[in-house]
C-alpha cells in the first residue's frame, strides 16, 4: 500500500496569501508519483481546485469540514447536509442574538455551489466578504434562509457573542447538529460553524479510507486548527505545523519547526521521499 498523506489547506499547506509556492508544488507532484495525496479542508470544491491549480490530484478530497467527500472529477462519495427546516430554525435562533450567518451549500448534485449572505453584517463579516467580491457563488438574500442542500452555516464575529450563541444552539438543537467555535486567523475574530452531526474530518477520513482501501493507522495527516483534531486522533501519524494552535499541537505526534509560510508540509514530504527505501 502506498503511503497516504492528507493535509489541511489554510494555515497548513497554503501560505497566508492563499498561494502555493513553486517548491510546494514541485514536491507535491513528485511525491504523488509514489504516494496518495489529498486534502481535508473547510474550503469548497471550486475554491480548493482554484488554490491547488497545477497540483496532481487523483484522490477524493474532504471538503467543507467533512460535509463532502468528492473526487476532483466531481463524483460525490459522501454528502452530509443539514435539513432545510432545521437549518432555517438555526438561522432564526441567531436572529435573536442580532447576527445573521453565511450559508454555504449546493444548488444541485453537479456541484453548483452557493454562498448566501445578507446586508446585516458585522465588521468581521464585512472583512471576510471582501475576499469574495468576484466570487460567482455569492447570492445576496434580503432575508437569509437555508438551501435544500445546506452544507454548513457559519457565523463570524467576536468570541464572547459567538460563545453565547453556541451555547444557545447546543441547548436548543443538541445532537441534531455539530458546532465548532474557532479563532479566525485572517481577521482576528472568531467563527462558529454549524454542520450535520457527522460532518467532520474524522468521519470523512473514515469514508475516504474505505473508498481507497487504506488503513487509517497508516495515514499521515497535517493540520493547524481545532477542526483537524478529530483526524489527528484517527490517523497513524498526526503532524502540526509550527503556527498551529497550542490545542492542536497537544494532539500531534510531530510538531514541525516550520510554518505554513515556510512550506512546512512540503518540507516534511520532501524529507520522507529522500529517506532510504522510501
Amino acid at each position: 500500500m502506498k503511503p497516504v498523506y492528507i493535509t489541511d489547506l489554510d494555515h497548513t499547506f497554503l501560505r497566508s496569501d492563499h498561494s502555493v509556492s513553486d517548491f510546494s508544488r514541485r514536491v507535491w507532484n513528485a511525491r504523488a508519483q509514489d504516494s496518495i495525496l489529498s486534502i481535508a479542508t473547510a474550503r469548497s470544491y471550486s475554491k480548493s481546485l482554484e488554490f491547488l491549480r497545477g497540483l496532481r490530484l487523483d484522490t477524493p478530497m474532504i471538503l467543507l469540514d467533512g460535509a463532502m467527500v468528492v473526487t476532483p472529477a466531481k463524483r460525490i462519495i459522501d454528502l452530509k447536509t443539514i435539513r432545510k427546516p432545521l437549518a432555517d430554525a438555526i438561522i432564526q435562533e441567531g436572529r435573536g442574538f442580532g447576527i445573521c450567518p453565511f450559508v454555504i451549500g449546493l444548488l444541485d448534485t453537479d456541484l453548483h455551489e452557493a454562498f448566501y449572505y445578507t446586508d446585516r453584517l458585522n465588521d468581521i463579516q464585512r472583512s471576510v466578504l471582501a475576499n469574495y467580491t468576484d466570487d460567482p457563488r455569492l447570492r445576496f438574500q434580503p432575508r437569509i434562509e437555508a438551501m435544500e442542500m445546506t452544507l454548513k452555516i457559519v457565523y463570524f464575529g467576536y468570541e464572547e457573542q459567538l460563545r453565547i450563541l453556541a451555547g444557545q444552539l447546543a441547548r436548543t438543537f443538541g445532537t441534531m447538529i455539530s458546532l465548532k467555535l474557532s479563532p479566525e486567523n485572517y481577521t482576528k475574530g472568531y467563527f462558529l460553524t454549524i454542520l450535520h452531526p457527522t460532518a467532520d474530518k474524522s468521519h470523512a477520513l473514515d469514508t475516504l479510507c474505505e473508498y481507497i482501501g487504506a488503513d487509517t493507522t497508516r495515514l499521515t495527516v497535517f493540520g493547524d486548527s481545532v477542526n483537524d483534531i478529530g483526524m489527528f486522533r484517527l490517523a497513524g501519524t498526526s503532524v502540526a505545523v509550527a503556527n498551529a494552535l497550542e490545542e492542536v499541537k497537544a494532539h500531534a505526534d510531530i510538531i514541525l519547526p516550520h510554518t505554513n509560510d515556510e512550506d512546512a508540509v512540503a518540507k516534511f514530504l520532501d524529507e520522507q521521499s529522500t529517506e532510504p527505501g522510501a
